[in-house]
């Protein structure tokens, strides 16, 4: 493996500081590679990717219009993270989660935060997954966002920023736990010698938070809600079942009676406690959402609002990630904890604002433009990239629904070494960390480092055709 001609450009890059140096945090790994005898690196890849093909970790790439079931890109080069870095990031990401979850009890509550005029009232009840049906409900726990997966981004200056929340039903772990098991067979001492903090408990983790947001106690009969084995992220979900070692259910599985949730089986109905639910509030109940919806289960929000159910994530969380919402979480923060914000936002520029959309308009060859709700790198202009056509286009779809668009300065995203057959090359990369929100506040140490393998771009989605990495917190103390 070829390392002395690698170029960190003008980026930060997470494995060479500046002047081509290691960082000391990732000097083991690179003593590791150059140990290894000639292409015994690159075979490692290639090993690698046979176990994906063979334990079946897929995902759907529609950005080809094809809907093609492909494997998940896994680069076997690590990213690195120092361990006072990461607990800097821990202590943020519960700060903004503990902060949201106040958010959502309180805007399908009391409303405080509306009417003290700190998040702008039309802008909630305007947002396309705020939830009428969820006005006077509180949860198990009072506990929203139960699971959350919250995308960071570093600029050229080397800071984290948070770039979006998504507090739905946000996917992805399972590939960090993949990873992971990949790269311990992979490099068996490494783990040892470089002290890489576990993510082997996030299963009994998950099965914790469910277990807490049980109605009933004693024995507690959780589920993971599946839309079926044609969604993009199936793997994941029966994976997390298998893992957890709960059942894998489908909406025709189940059944309501008498406010109570019943899993048909072999046996006849059982009860069921507790769904982690991976559909969307759309289709999770026709009698109350889309009617015409038949992935989900009639009167399953009766059963909820009884109490008689446990759903992570709540209906409803969606109101919180809303893009448009999203620039005013530094203020939530402010409002409910009284604390400045450890993690600070992109700057972001709301198009429903007049001045802000004069601003979009005028310089959006120069921004990134998204719309509020969608995900998976869908509907997004990437200004500098873009034809002029293209912002012509975009420009059309900004002024016709000015709510639905915000735009961000483009950030010179960090940069990570990728193999490219016998060296290395640098490819922009994001993290994704994951949250786990029950009897208390826990965070993955790592998530999924997402790389956009296409030389140059910036788009690192894996439904884009991103790959991913595993992400390696280097503890000064093992765990």
């Amino acid at each position: 493996m070829q390392i002395g001609g690698y170029d960190t450009g003008d980026w930060f890059d997470e494995v060479f500081d500046a002047s081509g140096n290691p960082r000391p945090e990732a000097q083991l790994l690179l003593d590791i590679i150059h140990s290894q005898p000639e292409g015994e690196f690159e075979r490692l890849q290639e090993t690698a990717n046979a176990a994906l093909v063979n334990l079946g970790i897929t995902f759907n790439v529609y950005s080809d219009g094809a809907g093609l079931e492909r494997v998940l890109p896994f680069d076997i080069f690590p990213r690195v993270v120092r361990n006072d870095e990461w607990d800097e990031i821990e202590r943020g990401l519960k700060q903004r989660i503990y902060a949201l979850n106040l958010f959502l009890q309180d805007v399908y509550n009391d409303a405080r935060i509306l009417r003290d005029g700190v998040v702008p009232k039309e802008l909630v009840l305007s947002a396309p997954s705020y939830r009428e049906a969820c006005r006077g409900l509180t949860p198990p726990g009072g506990i929203w966002c139960h699971i959350t997966g919250t995308d960071l981004v570093r600029d050229r200056d080397g800071r984290f920023y948070v770039l979006e929340d998504n507090l739905r039903c946000p996917s992805g772990v399972s590939y960090v736990l993949e990873n992971r098991r990949l790269m311990k067979q992979t490099f068996p001492d490494l783990f040892t010698s470089s002290l890489v903090r576990s993510v082997d408990d996030y299963p009994s983790k998950l099965l914790d938070v469910l277990h807490y947001i049980s109605p009933h106690s004693g024995h507690v009969r959780a589920a993971v809600l599946s839309p079926g084995m044609y969604n993009s992220a199936y793997f994941e979900h029966s994976y997390l079942a298998q893992q957890m070692g709960i059942e894998l259910v489908e909406g025709r599985d189940l059944v309501v009676s008498d406010g109570v949730v019943h899993m048909r089986t072999t046996r006849g109905l059982e009860r069921v406690d507790v769904l982690y639910r991976r559909i969307d509030d759309d289709f999770l109940d026709p009698e109350v959402f889309r009617e015409d919806s038949l992935l989900g289960v009639p009167g399953l929000m009766i059963a909820y609002a009884q109490g008689n159910l446990g759903l992570a994530n709540a209906p409803g969380t969606g109101v919180a990630d809303d893009k448009a919402i999203y620039a005013f979480v530094p203020e939530i923060i402010r409002y409910y904890l009284g604390e400045e914000p450890i993690l600070d936002n992109v700057p972001t520029y709301l198009c429903w604002r007049d001045d802000d959309m004069a601003y979009v308009l005028e310089h959006m060859a120069e921004l990134v433009v998204k719309p509020a709700n969608e995900s998976g790198g869908y509907g997004l202009l990437v200004g500098p990239h873009a034809s002029r056509e293209e912002i012509g286009d975009y420009k059309k779809r900004v002024k016709a629904n000015p709510r639905n668009y915000i735009a961000q300065p483009t950030l010179a995203l960090s940069r990570a070494p990728v193999i490219v057959e016998d060296h290395l090359e640098g490819r922009h990369v994001d993290l994704r960390p994951y949250i786990l929100y029950g009897r208390d506040l826990y965070v993955l140490p790592g998530g999924l480092t997402r790389v956009a393998l296409k030389k140059g771009s910036l788009v690192v989605n894996s439904s884009q055709g991103g790959g991913s990495k595993d992400t390696w917190v280097v503890s000064s103390r093992a765990r």
